[in-house]
């Protein structure tokens, strides 16, 4: 990718150079420089705000590369997987820790990966942890005292069109900012061919490309909002469609991944269709399509017990109303397992009311793949 980058963006600026050239042989001047936007314009205001976060972001962001062995053909590789990352400090932890993907460190040691500072220093982290099914890892980078680091605000305050400006080394190119938009917000309705199973993303139009994965987006006050992970594209490049952990996942995650290693997860034992769809709705006598639908209830789990049957639709948890079938993983996925809890569900064209003991999905998941 790097190779076809390259030659592409020097043969458009030959190009432009030769317009140039052509318009001074004929007219005898350059073209005119295009006016700066007015001091205290919005545009101005926009730009300069623009200037103030990359500046204040950059020093933070840096570039993570793997080296792992895959086995393709019956035969060993070293395949080298290369991202981004943001160095932040955790509540109650005095190192200094890098976030990013999952997907980028995979399988790979903390002695094979290898984190690239803004000012050109080399690091290796000193302990690595990991969450594939929100595909989130944090690395401890010890003798960093003084370094700046970044501030992590708040997903829960983003707004569908609020300008964000997305951080990273994509094809290699390190320090590299793009801006655009929130898209969206609660995407989940994206299949990522991995263990992903957690999934609440911020949709964005800022330019996110290969070697962007675990960059931070960030919001014009300068906080990290979502860490990049993924993009929607047929080319394999930017098409305008991606997604961004939201921060406050990635908190609770990195939290329960320092305190205990591992994530707690609660679930009940259902597996719920990958849509819920109008006609399924009308089918079933509700006037929305909104909620969960069961597909199946597994035996000796905490829905069996409850008495959840299949076609089954969850409205309600504990008075939360059920959007979606995403909605309904990550919230029964944030209870802590043994909570006990009152599900609301449409059955028989009427309302009936289910108690349930939250399961620890850890020792579920052995068995099956299921809510």
């Amino acid at each position: 990718m790097r190779r076809i980058l390259m030659p592409f963006f020097l043969g458009l600026c030959s190009f432009l150079g030769g317009v140039t050239a052509v318009y001074v042989a004929v007219h005898g001047q350059p073209f005119a420089k295009a006016d700066s936007p007015a001091p205290g314009s919005d545009l101005g205001r926009l730009s300069d705000r623009f200037e103030s976060v990359a500046r204040k972001l950059s020093p933070t962001v840096v570039a993570v590369e793997a080296s792992k062995v895959a086995n393709k053909g019956g035969k060993s590789k070293t395949v080298e997987e290369s991202g981004s990352g943001v160095l932040v400090r955790l509540p109650g932890q005095k190192a200094v820790f890098a976030l990013t993907n999952n997907h980028v460190i995979a399988q790979a040691t903390p002695e094979q990966i290898t984190v690239s500072l803004a000012d050109n220093r080399i690091v290796k982290p000193a302990q690595v942890w990991a969450d594939p099914e929100s595909d989130v890892a944090v690395l401890r980078l010890d003798g960093l005292d003084v370094i700046p680091t970044a501030n992590l605000g708040d997903s829960d305050q983003v707004h569908v069109g609020q300008w964000v400006l997305a951080f990273g080394s994509p094809f290699g190119l390190n320090q590299t900012v793009t801006h655009g938009i929130i898209s969206a917000r609660e995407r989940g309705q994206i299949s990522l061919g991995t263990t992903i199973r957690i999934k609440e993303f911020l949709q964005t139009d800022a330019a996110i490309n290969p070697g962007s994965s675990g960059g931070p987006l960030v919001n014009l006050d300068g906080d990290v909002v979502g860490i990049n992970t993924a993009i929607a594209s047929n080319s394999g490049s930017n098409s305008g469609v991606s997604f961004s952990i939201p921060i406050n996942l990635v908190k609770r995650v990195a939290q329960q991944l320092l305190e205990k290693g591992s994530v707690s997860r609660g679930y009940l034992g259902v597996q719920v269709a990958g849509s819920f769809e109008v006609s399924d709705a009308i089918k079933l006598g509700m006037d929305r399509a909104q909620g969960a639908l069961v597909e199946t209830v597994y035996a000796d789990t905490p829905a069996a017990t409850a008495g959840f049957r299949a076609n089954d639709v969850v409205l309600d948890v504990d008075g939360v109303a059920i959007r979606n079938e995403n909605h309904f993983i990550n919230l029964i996925s944030s209870l802590a397992p043994g909570k006990r809890v009152q599900v609301k569900v449409w059955r028989d064209r009427r309302t009936i009311l289910l108690e349930s003991e939250v399961g620890d999905w850890s020792k579920g998941q052995g068995r099956f793949r299921a809510q």
